[in-house]
């Protein structure tokens, strides 16, 4: 398990607001406001996080 995670923005990102995604850890994706870190993390399995990003991807 990493020790803290490894927070990065999408490359498509032109400004600081975004979202922030840390997927470094084997188990979870934890994602949280660029702009509102303090309002906390949602952490999500990995094989959800997959889907998700498929489901973005055909629209």
């Amino acid at each position: 398990m990493p020790e803290s995670p490894n927070w990065r923005t999408s490359s498509y990102t032109r400004s600081d607001s975004c979202v922030e995604v840390a997927d470094n850890d084997p188990n979870k994706v934890m994602v949280r406001d660029t702009k509102a870190r303090h309002r906390g993390i949602v952490a999500v399995q990995r094989a959800a996080w997959r889907a998700f990003v498929e489901y973005v991807k055909q629209d």
